[in-house]
């Protein structure tokens, strides 16, 4: 019998005992991964006998060969019931028949033999083909999660793990530790199985790092502690968790130090920390956590300008600037870091409210300070100490009345404020001042009663009455006031008599009438209702009195100034001493003498020099003219002969002029020196200094010419 060798079906996974049992060690063939599997799968070739029986045999190989067995044992059969069908019918002999029968014979065995040669190559080409195909296959993977894992192969074990693994998640690969990680230490597959466990622990501590850096610290730490205790991975897992939770300690830390620097508004010291956090070994903190807080402080910042602004508005003062100042703080949004602050800020803007609207109440405008309460802003959060302003500030109008009854009405208005409210103990404050006020009040009244009688008697019954008010009574200072004024008065009546006939004394206007009515004005004392009147009078008549003196001296000092004699009226004049009524008019009309004098001599000075010019001139030489021409420029601008002097110069001036024109003809360094003497004052100074440029330049050229050497006859 012939062997037939087929390939079996593929066995189980952990169930090679038949090759074991028959003594062969199975051939491995190679199979197709998946992406990151290293799979080997062992599949048996087993020796199948000549009738297809085999322990392995394969359902689908031995369907197929029953099929072949079937076609060669039919075909003959079939081939001459065709023949039989399709022949036409014959009589024949008993020997032809018997002869025919024998061939018949002879070619069903041949057709028979051929077609089971033909059967049994189409079987061994189909079974080649069905074993390259089987060998080529992709082996179909294992259902894993419907594995009964405590009665499973290691082979099944070892598929599944890597099958897990390839997903290369942390959740995977430590399932597939735990996988292998059941084989007992004695298999044989165990060092395959610790070697698999390293290389995935080192892999879930690797994705747990990839973890950390996404932000995700709790599983980064639950990844890595599922990292088995045996394995080399797990000596790195508590000091990698003890380095992310430092790091994300710092990060933390750092962005809190970051919001609290921009809660203070330190802008620039939350940016250096924003900046440290870049250099923590972590992309979640460098990257995500470092991009959102540039954005909160840069958020901020605009919020904290913003905030700025108010607060250099309200320090402005003033109920517009503050309102503008309110707007501006309530666009900042809750979740912004300012906004607490921003809070503060509107209270303290409402209470800057407030005490604009105090000091109108002082001013007693009560409906400019109730207007300004009502636009107190909500978020202030003075709604409470608004109502209770409102309530003293309607009590503090009836004060104003200065009555009796008015103060009654403002202690009841205070009387609504109860305990626990904002303005209690100012009300009670306000309530205990207004009842000393009563008293007070009903006293002045009755002074001021007797005041209007308009007499000195009862103008001092009146101040002793006013008097009675304490000075620790809030109307003390008006009632002080009061009795100023009625003194005044008393005083005035008192002293006008003293001060009237002082007055008709002055009206004399001699020296001893004056004097008098200086003497009589003496009697009011300083302190006087009419003191300051009197000591204005006492000022008016001595000067009266000084100018009756000194008159003489200054009418005599002019008298000699009309005459010519302005040294005798400055000496006149001189004896008005200061501090004496007409010492200004003296020293003035001194000012005018003296400049007088002053003019004359210098009249006399510049006649002088014009003397002195035209005598040195009528020399007629270069140097005589440049002489006189000196002297005339010596002639004072104050003086009306400086005009004179100016025209001498002028005409002297286009005399040297023309002087040096001439002398240039033959010698320009003469001409330049003689025309060097006309002064800048001069109308020829002009054309003299052009001309000078003009004979340098000639000058110059001639000089060149005279120091060139001869030019050589050729």
């Amino acid at each position: 019998m012939s062997n037939d060798r087929r390939i079996p079906d593929r066995q189980p996974p952990g169930k090679p005992s038949d090759l074991r049992e028959q003594g062969r060690s199975p051939r491995k063939i190679p199979t197709r991964t998946m992406p990151g599997q290293s799979v080997n799968h062992s599949v048996p070739l087993q020796q199948g006998s000549a009738n297809g029986s085999s322990s392995g045999s394969n359902p689908r190989l031995d369907a197929t060969y029953a099929k072949f067995k079937q076609r060669a044992a039919t075909q003959p059969s079939q081939q001459r019931s065709s023949k039989t069908h399709h022949s036409s019918p014959t009589v024949v002999s008993p020997g032809a028949s018997e002869s025919s029968q024998t061939s018949r014979q002879w070619w069903q065995w041949l057709l028979s033999w051929k077609m089971a040669l033909i059967a049994a190559g189409l079987l061994t080409v189909g079974s080649s083909t069905l074993a390259v195909a089987y060998l080529l296959q992709l082996p179909g993977l294992p259902n894993c999660p419907a594995v009964f894992w405590p009665l499973a192969s290691a082979s099944m074990r070892f598929e599944c793990a890597r099958i897990a693994s390839s997903k290369r998640t942390a959740k995977d690969l430590l399932e597939a530790i735990a996988l292998v990680d059941g084989l007992p230490a004695d298999h044989p597959m165990r060092q395959e199985a610790d070697r698999l466990i390293e290389l995935w622990s080192q892999d879930v501590l690797d994705l747990a790092g990839e973890l950390f850096n996404q932000g995700k610290l709790a599983d980064a730490i639950a990844s890595a502690r599922q990292i088995p205790s045996k394995v080399a991975a797990y000596k790195l897992v508590e000091d990698r968790i003890k380095l992310w939770q430092s790091i994300w300690a710092q990060g933390e830390d750092i962005y809190r130090r970051a919001e609290a620097a921009m809660r203070k508004r330190e802008w620039r010291q939350a940016f250096l920390q924003a900046i440290r956090l870049l250099s923590l070994d972590c992309q979640y903190w460098q990257t995500t956590r470092y991009d959102d807080l540039t954005n909160r402080i840069n958020t901020a910042r605009k919020d904290g300008e913003r905030l700025y602004e108010a607060e250099r508005l309200a320090d402005d003062g003033g109920l517009e600037n503050l309102l503008k100042a309110i707007k501006l703080a309530r666009q900042i949004r809750p979740e912004s870091y300012v906004f607490q602050e921003a809070q503060k800020a509107i209270n303290r803007f409402g209470r800057k409210m407030m005490n604009l609207a105090q000091a109108t109440l002082e001013q007693k405008d009560l409906q400019g300070a109730l207007d300004i309460v009502g636009k107190l802003p909500e978020e202030a959060k003075l709604e409470e100490e608004a109502k209770d302003f409102t309530i003293l500030a309607n009590a503090h109008s009836h004060v104003w009345q200065g009555t009796v009854a008015g103060l009654e009405e403002a202690i009841g208005q205070a009387q609504r404020i109860v305990a626990g409210r904002p303005y209690y103990q100012r009300a009670q404050q306000l309530i205990t001042r207004w009842q000393l006020e009563i008293e007070a009040v009903a006293r002045l009244e009755n002074a001021r009663l007797l005041a209007d009688q308009g007499d000195v008697a009862n103008l001092e019954a009146a101040i002793a009455k006013a008097s009675e008010v304490q000075e620790s009574n809030p109307r003390w200072n008006e009632a002080q006031q009061e009795i100023q004024k009625w003194r005044a008065q008393a005083e005035t009546i008192r002293d006008q008599p003293i001060l009237e006939l002082a007055e008709q004394y002055a009206a004399q206007g001699d020296i001893t009438s004056l004097q008098t009515a200086i003497a009589q004005a003496n009697q009011i004392v300083k302190g006087r209702a009419l003191y300051q009147d009197a000591q204005d009078k006492i000022r008016q008549w001595d000067a009266q009195i000084q100018r009756i003196q000194d008159q003489p001296f200054l009418d005599q000092a002019r008298t000699y100034a009309l005459a010519g004699n302005l040294a005798a009226a400055i000496a006149a004049a001189e004896q008005i001493r200061p501090g004496r009524a007409l010492y200004s008019d003296a020293q003035a009309d001194i000012a005018n003498w003296r400049k007088t004098l002053q003019v004359e001599a210098a009249q006399i000075q510049a006649d002088q020099y014009l003397q002195q010019a035209r005598q040195a001139a009528s020399g007629a030489t270069v140097d005589a003219l440049a002489e006189a021409i000196r002297i005339a420029n010596q002639v004072s601008g104050y003086t009306p002969l400086r005009a004179d002097a100016d025209a001498l110069i002028n005409e002297w001036s286009g005399q040297l002029l023309q002087t040096a024109k001439n002398q240039a003809i033959y010698n320009p360094a003469v001409a330049i020196t003689i025309a060097q003497h006309i002064p800048s004052n001069s109308t020829a100074y002009s054309e003299a200094q052009s001309q000078i440029a003009n004979w340098k330049s000639l000058q110059q050229a001639q000089q060149g010419t005279s120091t060139q050497p001869p030019a050589s006859n050729r």
